[in-house]
């Protein structure tokens, strides 16, 4: 809510979340106090909220807003999506940005031309829809809700093909008068008194039909007081059409040695059936950018199999509530998230994680809406239904991805700007320029010459291309990496993994499978023990103790299907080992320092334990009535791709790094295994971050690879947080890069994205400033008088074509991206 005072000083009510206490409200207060301009600031506790007064001129709502977020507190912040209907280029994309940037309550506007939507960060409180929607419309833009059911998607679609039909239609009237145009043109029937009354008969439908979307979005602009891309078409063929139709209307106007002046019909109608041809083009290219999105919107099915009241039947899936018993038979879609309370599966989860092989899942298993059960007949119980579904996620990231911007497409968004003013004006100069020294320079008429190269710098000119360079390509880039089981948070996260050169890789958990297995047992050379009865006596006295260690002992005995003692007196000893009593017989395991605490002799099992230290195994050795009996090593089992993932990384030419909380015995043995040459270890979670930030103050680009909760501070610190992980236990939030596929292989393949999406937004641009460049003054004629160079309107507008589409075509080559 936004107040104005008689003295001019604005009034604005916040939400404040995160307070605790009145020292927290009072820190806000004393912290916003001291920012120039601020004349009053009162934050109520009780209300979670704060008002504020203060003087517009001198400081404005964003920066009250930083300086609450600055405090480590919440002010209330929405973040939505709207669709943006009526813009054509990039200047309309900087025109609505602050339209939108010009709210006191909004923090954040970021508009992509390419799927016609803006993101919006605002405080629901002071600003919203309608505010937005009114003002967009007084610029001449619409602004719509967006709706995620499929019914509204269908519904898009259906609007979208419909456009599409009548823009093809429109191009097939205005090729065909162009035929017949140039036909009447050439030849002795351009001589014929009626040749130029057949011209006008032709081109006029085109001139107000086919070209009636340029003159509608050109009127706009002139209403609301600005120029676009529509407004440089419109001058363009305007001034070709009526200046033909006064030399038909009147034949001794501009006359010249007794022979009547040119026409520019063809000009006219071939400019308005190049630039349909672009649209029409552009407008198939774009569809294909959203194509990930379409697909992960057609994997939600939409009916369900409930058990309810000992009654099955088929429900819409959006009647599902959480709870609830669904039925899943072989070959059927997994209708919602849930986990299987019955029955055993494969379910082929490669929609969603890229992964092509089938995955076993057992009762207490998570299954996810979307993926596809292969073999089994299961019961699951919905858990995360709607938004909350892993598909819903996955969608919302790609969309937010494909809607966000790339720090390098600032300097193309200050030049679209400015550059249609820039267009007129230069038009205009060139059009005087050669009315006052073509008769100098050249042979040809100086209006007409004037005239024609004035429309074609008019037509030529694309703001187009570089509005599209770069959002299409995030847009396709995103998509692809969905595919591939890559979320990919936007385009800053994109940019700056295209230009790692140093990857750290947390050890447990993402190297490594993060669950300890025993990998060797030994027994004394003169144990009277067989191996089953090794394992019997081991695993029945760690059967009472949850460590991972005593876990993976039990899980070994379990596969030697070894049978369980009853133990007595089981005394658990910490950070040494665990003692009992089985039947008679007095038991002890534990590490070595256990060993040499109660005086036992290893002097037997001394040579073997040095050999498995020394592999970065972790020892245990276990004491019937004190006597060594053998040795159990136990270590977390590298995973089978660690090794090739870190060659294909280095070749990539990364420096790749490892960090543990691990000894350094054991991370370096596992470092050694891997060929990772740098080893941080024996760092403590809550000093990951310090390690990341020493690694950047170096000067080097890190990603951080972690499993995305207990890795968040040093994720958060990188240039790059890339979680590894399946399902819900990404953090989606709380990583720039979240992979779905359990798989390490998807690291290097989420670079290798990055750097090709990179790749072909430097190429995009480059392309989109080339064009402009070279294209304008070919148009305007600086190069007619040496070497006869002089780009035709016609033609001009047929570039201007090429520029458009030729910038989304190379985007959508990286759907054929292979890592």
């Amino acid at each position: 809510m936004i107040d104005t005072t008689h003295d001019n000083s604005v009034s604005i009510t916040l939400p404040i979340k995160g307070m605790t206490c009145a020292s927290c409200s009072g820190r806000i207060e004393n912290k916003t106090k001291q920012l120039p301009g601020m004349r009053e600031a009162h934050v109520n506790l009780g209300a979670e909220s704060g008002k504020f007064t203060f003087d517009p001129d001198q400081i404005s709502s964003n920066q009250i807003i930083e300086s609450i977020q600055g405090l480590g507190f919440e002010p209330g912040l929405s973040t939505q999506t709207f669709n943006v209907r009526g813009m054509t280029c990039a200047s309309c994309v900087s025109r609505v940005e602050k339209g939108l940037k010009g709210f006191p309550g909004v923090l954040d506007a970021r508009v992509n031309l390419a799927s016609e939507t803006a993101s919006v960060e605002f405080l629901p409180s002071v600003n919203g829809f309608d505010d937005f929607k009114q003002r967009l419309e007084k610029m001449g833009f619409s602004l719509e809700r967006r709706d995620e059911s499929q019914e509204a998607e269908r519904a898009e679609e259906e609007r979208s093909q419909q456009e599409y039909k009548i823009l093809k239609l429109k191009l097939i009237v205005a090729a065909l008068s162009s035929l017949v145009i140039m036909m009447l043109s050439m030849g002795s029937m351009a001589a014929e008194p009626w040749s130029r009354w057949a011209l006008l008969a032709l081109s006029t439908p085109v001139q107000f039909w086919c070209a009636a979307q340029f003159y509608k979005h050109a009127w706009n602009g002139m209403r609301h007081g600005y120029a676009d891309m529509n407004t440089l078409i419109a001058m363009g063929i305007t001034a070709a059409y009526f200046y033909s139709l006064a030399i038909t209307l009147f034949p001794d106007w501009g006359a010249v040695g007794g022979a009547p002046a040119e026409v520019y019909y063809d000009s006219a109608v071939m400019i308005i059936a190049f630039i349909l041809l672009g649209r029409l083009l552009e407008a198939r290219a774009k569809s294909k950018t959203t194509d990930a999105i379409r697909r992960l919107i057609q994997l939600q099915p939409k009916m369900a199999r409930v058990k309810r009241d000992g009654m099955e039947k088929d429900i819409p899936v959006e009647e599902v509530v959480a709870g609830d018993w669904v039925i899943v038979r072989p070959g059927e879609q997994i209708p919602v998230d849930g986990e299987i309370i019955e029955g055993r599966t494969t379910v082929n989860e490669s929609a969603l994680t890229g992964e092509s092989l089938p995955v076993d899942k057992v009762s207490g298993a998570s299954v996810y809406g979307g993926t596809i059960n292969q073999t089994g007949n299961f019961i699951i119980k919905a858990t995360n239904l709607g938004k909350d579904s892993m598909l819903a996620h996955i969608i919302h990231r790609v969309e937010e991805a494909q809607g966000s911007r790339a720090p390098i497409q600032r300097l193309a968004d200050q030049v679209a700007s400015i550059f249609v003013p820039i267009v007129i004006g230069l038009a205009a100069f060139v059009f005087i320029f050669w009315m006052i020294f073509a008769e100098q320079l050249i042979s040809e008429s100086a209006f007409q010459f004037a005239l024609t190269t004035c429309i074609a710098v008019l037509i030529v000119a694309c703001p187009c291309a570089l509005g599209l360079a770069t959002p299409t390509a995030i847009m396709v880039g995103t998509g692809k990496g969905a595919e591939l089981g890559i979320l990919i948070k936007g385009g800053e996260a994109l940019e700056q993994a295209g230009r790692l050169d140093t990857i750290l890789f947390d050890k447990t958990g993402t190297l490594t499978h993060g669950k300890p297995v025993v990998t060797d047992s030994i027994l004394a050379p003169d144990s009277g023990l067989t191996i089953e009865e090794f394992f019997s006596l081991a695993a029945s006295l760690e059967s009472r103790s949850e460590h991972p260690l005593a876990t993976a002992v039990m899980e070994e005995a379990k596969s030697r299907k070894t049978s369980f003692l009853n133990i007595d007196e089981s005394n658990a000893l910490p950070g040494f080992g665990i003692e009992g009593r089985a039947g008679s017989k007095s038991l002890l395991l534990g590490n070595p320092r256990l060993m040499k605490e109660r005086g036992i002799d290893m002097s037997l099992l001394e040579k073997y334990r040095e050999e498995l230290s020394a592999q970065g195994k972790t020892v245990m050795i276990l004491c019937v009535d004190n006597h060594p009996e053998g040795i159990i090593a136990v270590r977390d089992q590298i995973k089978k791709e660690a090794r090739q993932v870190v060659d294909r990384l280095r070749e990539m030419g990364m420096d790749v790094l490892m960090l543990t909380g691990d000894n350094a015995g054991t991370a370096s043995a596992i470092a050694k295994e891997l060929g990772i040459s740098k080893v941080f270890s024996e760092v403590l979670p809550t000093d990951k971050d310090d390690v990341v930030a020493r690694l950047i103050k170096e000067g080097r680009t890190v990603a951080m690879v972690g499993d995305g909760i207990n890795d968040a501070p040093a994720l958060a610190r990188a240039h790059v947080g890339i979680g590894l992980g399946t399902g819900t236990d990404i953090a989606l939030e709380a990583s720039d890069i979240a992979l779905l596929s359990k798989d390490l292989n998807a690291v290097p393949n989420a670079i290798l994205l990055s750097r090709a999406t990179l790749r072909k937004i430097r190429q995009n641009l480059f392309w989109a400033f080339f064009y402009n460049i070279l294209a304008i003054p070919v148009a305007a004629g600086a190069f007619y008088p040496l070497l006869g160079l002089l780009l035709k309107p016609s033609m001009a507008a047929a570039a201007m074509s090429f520029s458009s589409f030729s910038v989304v075509g190379n985007a959508l080559l990286l759907k054929r991206f292979r890592p």
